[in-house]
């Protein structure tokens, strides 16, 4: 049955949009003075870089608004398994590229490609796909919730090899709400948690500098020039930047090159100085709209696929959202794992803005309220 198209959420809408002019105003502000020095001997490095993956991001959105979400059902298995392939390619010396003592990126020309990113964006569709094509196995550990597990479990596996326990952990979490959003019975999903914070916990304590950077978050003043600094530093940049922050472009402890990855996984802690607190509780209720408008487009969705996919694209970048600033204000350890529209990062952008081309395609079919 044909279903009709309404024009797209626009509260949803608008407060993506302005928070990715947020990040390109903070990625510039926190960005300039480092990119002055070599080898990038231009300020407007990372502003460029990320007008054009923003550029690339909403042309995508716009696209994905205007393709029927129904379609993806077709495109899921293919999609899925061209994601594990990216994953393992990550992985083979010579094709990945290797940063910061990190492997999880491709090469493509002048810009570095994260298939890791691509991978959440793959799986969440294909969970969904599998969960609302057979809805009445959702009790059946075996047949209904174990399938999506494996699946899970792999993906994770493979970030984890390279290593990124962050995006690892996110795309666990968004699975397991998306199998929460299916119905899936409460003891499964409190079993899953129980295990997924053992399995978090066991990676921490296997890897040492894991357990560098827990030891720092439970007491950062024992390693002040370690794994302490970044903690420390950037609960100096929200502190100083007291009610009404110290203005734009004027935050000392990026400017001075105090707080490491100022532009990326520490850009909260920019806004904080800059913006102050204001700045930073207006830019954690954006996301509390896109939450709170996401969950509504899950609810009022026309069909049980358009439901799950919502609510996993939703949780996807609720999750993350969370864990940044959890970091940055020191209420979680230290991972790598950036901002949602707001951080430098141009494969994170672009594949979040074609989420919500989706969410926001989803909107144009679901009941008004």
């Amino acid at each position: 049955m044909a279903m009709r198209r309404r024009p797209p959420d626009f509260v949803l809408f608008l407060t993506v949009l302005m928070l990715l002019s947020v990040g390109i105003i903070m990625v510039f502000s926190s960005s300039y003075y480092y990119a002055m020095f070599p080898p990038f001997n231009n300020p407007f490095h990372f502003l460029v870089r990320q007008l054009i993956w923003a550029a690339i991001g909403l042309t995508l959105m716009f696209v994905m608004m205007n393709y029927d979400y129904r379609n993806l059902k077709r495109w899921a298995p293919g999609l899925l398994g061209l994601a594990f392939l990216l994953l393992a390619a990550v992985l083979i010396p010579g094709v990945g590229v290797a940063k910061l003592g990190a492997q999880r990126w491709l090469n493509l020309g002048p810009f570095s490609f994260q298939p890791s990113e691509f991978a959440k964006l793959c799986l969440i569709i294909f969970t969904a796909f599998g969960l609302s094509r057979r809805p009445d196995r959702i009790n059946d550990f075996r047949r209904g919730i174990l399938p999506y597990l494996i699946l899970m479990a792999l993906a994770a596996g493979l970030i984890m090899v390279q290593p990124d326990l962050g995006t690892a952990v996110t795309l666990c979490a968004t699975i397991v709400l998306m199998l929460f959003a299916a119905g899936a019975p409460m003891v499964y999903l409190g079993l899953l948690g129980a295990l997924g914070v053992a399995a978090a916990g066991a990676a921490i304590w296997l890897e040492p500098y894991r357990m560098r950077r827990f030891w720092a978050f439970l007491d950062p003043e024992k390693d002040l020039s370690g794994a302490g600094w970044q903690i420390l530093n950037s609960l100096m940049s929200l502190g100083s930047g007291g009610l009404l922050g110290t203005g734009l472009g004027q935050g000392r402890h990026s400017k001075f090159l105090y707080l490491p990855e100022r532009q990326t996984d520490f850009i909260f802690a920019v806004i904080g100085e800059e913006l102050g607190f204001i700045g930073a509780c207006l830019v954690i209720i954006l996301f509390v709209i896109f939450i709170w408008r996401g969950l509504k487009v899950a609810i009022t969705s026309p069909d049980p696929f358009g439901s799950i996919l919502a609510a996993g694209i939703v949780a996807g970048v609720g999750i993350q959202a969370i864990i940044n600033i959890g970091v940055v204000t020191s209420s979680l350890p230290v991972t790598g794992i950036t901002l949602p529209f707001v951080s430098f990062g141009g494969t994170s952008l672009v594949f979040t803005l074609m989420g919500v081309g989706v969410l926001l395609n989803i909107s144009r079919y679901s009941a008004p309220k």
